[in-house]
C-alpha cells in the first residue's frame, strides 16, 4: 500500500495523542520522529506517515512562516532516515503529492520536494517521470482559494522542476491520466492541458498585484510564465528525438499577449524591471527569449509602452557594455533581441531614442585594437553579423548615411578635420558591415531558443569586478585600475 493511502487511515486514528505545551516540544518530537531507525520499507512508511500527519496537525500553531516550513523540511532532509533511503523516501513523497488533497499536508509535501530538488536535481527528474507536472497544474488551477503560501510554493516547484529539463510533449498538450499515442492523434483535436484561461489567470494575478517585483507572490508567477514560454519555444524550434514532427503546439503565453496584451501591461513592465535587476544568467535568458518572440511577432510589436521600451534600451546598452569578452553567447543573445526591438517596435518612430549612443556602442563592438578590443575581445564573425543587422535598422542606417553625404565641408582646424575623418571612417566601416550582414536570419530563433545556463550561475560583470577590485585596492591602501577596468571606464565615458 502506498504512503498516501496509509495517510488517510492514519489520520483517522491520529486523534492528537500529543500534548504539547510549547514550540520547543514540537521540534523535539519532530526530531524523534525523523530519527527513527528504519531498515524495512514498512517502518520507513510508518515514520513518513508520522512526519506528515504530526506536522500537518500542528501546522497552524507552530509552522506559520516560510522559515518554519523550510526548517521542518530540512529536519527530514538532514535525517539519517532520508540519507539512508533517499530514493525510496522521494518516491513515497512524490506519490503522496499525486494523491493528497489536504492543503496542510500538500504544503509540507511540496516544500520537501522543492528544497530537496534544489539540492539534488534527480528529484525533479523523478517528478517529471512520474507525471507530476500535470498534477501541479491541476493544483494551481483548482486550489486558487487555498492559502497564498501553498499557492506560491506550487508555482516555485513548477518553475524549478521545468527549468532544468525538457518537459514531455504530453505534459504540455494532453490532459488526463491516459496519454494516447501522439502519432495517431497528431491530426486530431487534443485536449489541452494548459488552457488559455490558465495563462490569463496568471497574467491577471500580476495585474492585480502591486508594481513592485519584490512582492513575494509576484516573482514566482512571472517566472512560471517565462519558463512555460521557453518550453513552448523548445518544443517548436528544438524538438527532442521522441517528439513527432506532426505535433505543433500553440505558444499560449504569446497567444494571450497577442490577443489581450492591452489588459496585461504590468507583466511587460515587470519583465523589463527584472532584466534590469537580475544577475542570474538563466533567468536573463528566459526574459530575453520571451522578448525576442514578442518583438518578432507582428501582433505584439507594440505590446510594451514606449517609455518601457526606452528603459529596455538603456538596460541593454548597459548590459552589453558590462559583459566581459568571455560572455560571448549571452552577448549574441542580447544582440539578437536588440535588432527586432529597434526595427519593429515604436522605437522606429521619431524622435529616435539614444541613436548616437547605440551607434557608438555598436561601433565599439566591431572595433579592433586598443582598449575596445581589450574590453570586448576579438571580434568574431557572429558578432560582426549581428551588429551589422542592428546597424541596418533604417533609422540607425539613415544617421550613418546622412553623415557620409554631409561630409564635404572643409571647415575647421586640422585636428578637428582629422577627428571627423576618423569618425567617418568608423561609421563607413560600420555601414559596410550592415550591408554585408543582411536583415534577417532564419537561425536566430533557433539560436535564441537553445541558449541555456545552469541555475544559479551569475552573469559575469565588469562593473562588479571593478567594484571588487576598487574595494580590494582601498583595503590595501593602493590606487589604480586594471587594464580591463580602465577600458570599461573609457568606454562608459564615450557612451555617456
Amino acid at each position: 500500500m502506498r504512503l498516501s493511502q496509509w495517510l488517510m487511515v492514519y489520520e483517522m486514528d491520529f486523534e492528537v495523542s500529543y500534548t504539547l505545551d510549547n514550540e520547543q516540544q514540537f521540534w523535539d518530537e519532530l526530531d524523534e520522529i525523523v530519527s527513527a531507525n528504519c531498515e524495512k520499507h514498512s517502518l520507513i512508511d510508518d515514520a513518513l506517515r508520522s512526519y506528515l500527519t504530526f506536522t500537518a496537525n500542528y501546522k497552524g500553531e507552530y509552522l506559520s512562516t516560510e522559515y518554519d516550513i523550510a526548517r521542518c523540511s530540512y529536519k527530514l532532509l538532514d535525517s539519517a532516515l532520508f540519507s539512508k533511503h533517499q530514493d525510496y523516501v522521494r518516491w513515497q513523497i512524490v506519490y503522496s503529492l499525486l494523491q493528497e488533497d489536504s492543503p496542510d499536508t500538500l504544503h509540507l509535501i511540496v516544500a520537501f520536494l522543492l528544497y530537496d530538488g534544489k539540492q539534488n536535481e534527480a528529484t525533479f527528474v523523478m517528478m517529471k517521470k512520474e507525471g507530476v507536472f500535470p498534477r501541479l497544474l491541476e493544483l494551481l488551477q483548482e486550489r486558487k482559494d487555498d492559502e497564498v503560501g501553498l499557492h506560491r510554493m506550487l508555482l516555485e516547484l513548477l518553475y524549478e522542476m521545468s527549468r532544468i529539463q525538457r518537459l514531455r510533449i504530453e505534459d504540455l498538450s494532453v490532459s488526463g491520466n491516459h496519454v494516447p499515442d501522439l502519432l495517431t492523434c497528431a491530426n486530431e483535436r487534443l485536449a489541452v492541458l494548459i488552457e488559455d484561461e490558465f495563462i490569463a489567470y496568471l497574467l491577471a494575478i500580476i495585474e492585480g498585484l502591486s508594481d513592485d517585483v519584490n512582492d513575494p507572490y509576484h516573482y514566482p508567477v512571472i517566472r512560471v510564465l517565462l519558463i512555460l514560454n521557453e518550453q513552448y519555444m523548445v518544443s517548436a524550434h528544438d524538438p527532442g528525438p521522441d517528439q513527432p514532427h506532426a505535433i505543433q503546439l500553440t505558444n499560449k503565453v504569446v497567444k494571450s499577449l497577442s490577443l489581450h496584451g492591452s489588459a496585461y501591461k504590468t507583466f511587460g513592465e515587470n519583465i523589463i524591471l527584472l532584466l534590469n535587476r537580475e544577475s542570474e544568467t538563466s533567468l536573463q535568458l528566459l526574459i530575453l527569449k520571451l522578448l525576442y518572440l514578442l518583438f518578432t511577432t507582428p501582433s505584439t510589436y507594440e505590446y510594451f509602452y514606449t517609455n518601457d521600451l526606452r528603459v529596455l534600451v538603456d538596460v541593454m546598452i548597459r548590459n552589453l557594455l558590462d559583459l566581459p569578452f568571455s560572455a560571448t553567447a549571452l552577448r549574441h543573445t542580447y544582440l539578437r533581441v536588440l535588432y527586432p526591438l529597434l526595427a519593429h517596435t515604436q522605437l522606429n518612430h521619431p524622435p529616435h531614442y539614444k541613436r548616437d549612443e547605440l551607434l557608438r556602442l555598436l561601433t565599439m563592438m566591431t572595433s579592433t585594437g586598443g582598449a575596445m578590443e581589450h574590453h570586448f575581445g576579438a571580434v568574431d564573425e557572429t558578432t560582426k553579423r549581428l551588429v551589422g543587422r542592428c546597424v541596418g535598422v533604417s533609422w540607425l542606417r539613415e544617421e550613418v548615411e546622412g553623415e557620409e553625404e554631409g561630409s564635404g565641408s572643409g571647415n575647421g582646424s586640422g585636428s578637428e578635420q582629422q577627428a571627423k575623418k576618423k569618425k567617418k571612417e568608423k561609421k563607413k566601416k560600420l555601414l559596410d558591415v550592415a550591408l554585408a550582414a543582411g536583415m534577417a536570419s532564419a537561425l536566430s530563433v533557433v539560436e535564441v531558443t537553445t541558449q541555456k545556463e545552469k541555475p544559479g550561475v551569475q552573469t559575469p560583470s565588469l562593473g562588479r569586478k571593478s567594484a571588487q577590485q576598487d574595494a580590494d585596492a582601498s583595503r590595501n591602501g593602493s590606487e589604480g585600475k586594471s587594464g580591463a577596468d580602465a577600458a570599461g571606464a573609457e568606454i562608459s565615458k564615450k557612451i555617456e
